[in-house]
């Protein structure tokens, strides 16, 4: 099985199509791998955030979650959900465009998307599959800074599916290191790296972002929270970047990162927003030689 990429098929789906169904066990504590493998073969994956971990089923499973919580003291099962895949997603997962870019899913069979530069994409249970504006926002600003400059070594930090990683390297970067807290988001950003057979030139890693910011590359992407790009745009390792791409802020939150930019030898070359809320920024470093 692979963690939150596994397909099942049932006798109301056929095998192209993903998981019908989601089952969400809220857990308060974090459950170790050694836990996970009891969790049976509907498991598709654990998202762990804030010492809490959110289990993902394709079956009901209430009463082995519940005997698994139940052997250890430092867990508490404390609710549970269902949703059908496409409600959790937010809409049915098709094929769609972000020129030049066309994100497509794997049980998607489609002989009219030969038209520009493909993205193989299952998002699992983890958001990103660039619905959501700032993750569309990323994908023109990365297509807007190859249209400037070959750009070889690149940072992607919380890559969540891995979807700006994979497009940075069908652009043409040489090598990519992709970054995510949570090893589900891991996880499921190395399926979609494999799918796009992209393996010898992105690296998929589990760490937080602020500790590997100060990773050598020309280009950095920081589609994440304001906290988190605030510390790390103030950050040396961020004046050694040549570009930089800059999103998941809100309007407050954006104007803040702009000032706070205009006080390093850094310029805003251009930027994206969606109906005034959703801000992104593509910029580069002034004197990097890289117009």
């Amino acid at each position: 099985m692979e963690g939150p990429l596994h397909y099942f098929k049932t006798d109301h789906t056929d095998a192209r199509t993903p998981y019908q169904d989601l089952y969400i066990y809220y857990v308060e504590g974090r459950l170790g791998r050694e836990q996970e493998v009891l969790l049976g073969p509907h498991f598709l994956g654990n998202w762990i955030e804030d010492g809490s971990s959110f289990l993902f089923f394709s079956r009901p499973t209430h009463d082995l979650v519940k005997g698994i919580v139940d052997t250890d003291r430092e867990l508490r099962l404390v609710d549970e959900f269902h949703f059908t895949y496409d409600e959790w997603q937010g809409g049915k997962i098709e094929p769609f465009e972000v020129p030049p870019f066309v994100i497509v899913p794997p049980w998607e069979d489609r002989r009219d998307l030969n038209r520009g530069i493909k993205i193989v994409l299952d998002p699992g249970v983890v958001f990103g599959t660039s619905l959501h504006p700032t993750t569309r926002g990323c994908l023109s600003a990365l297509a807007t800074a190859y249209g400037r400059r070959s750009i070889d070594r690149v940072l992607d930090l919380g890559t969540g599916t891995g979807i700006l990683a994979i497009a940075a390297a069908l652009l043409g970067a040489k090598y990519v290191l992709a970054v995510d807290i949570n090893p589900l988001a891991v996880k499921t950003a190395s399926a979609n790296v494999r799918l796009n057979a992209l393996e010898s030139r992105i690296e998929v890693r589990e760490a937080l972002a602020e500790e590997t910011s100060e990773h050598a590359s020309d280009l950095l992407i920081a589609n994440i929270s304001y906290d988190i790009i605030s510390t790390i745009i103030r950050g040396d390792g961020f004046l050694q970047k040549k570009w930089f791409i800059l999103s998941g802020l809100m309007r407050s939150q954006a104007e803040d990162i702009r000032s706070a930019l205009s006080e390093c030898p850094a310029e805003i070359l251009d930027e994206w927003n969606h109906e005034m809320v959703w801000y992104t920024f593509l910029g580069r470093m002034r004197g990097s030689n890289d117009e």
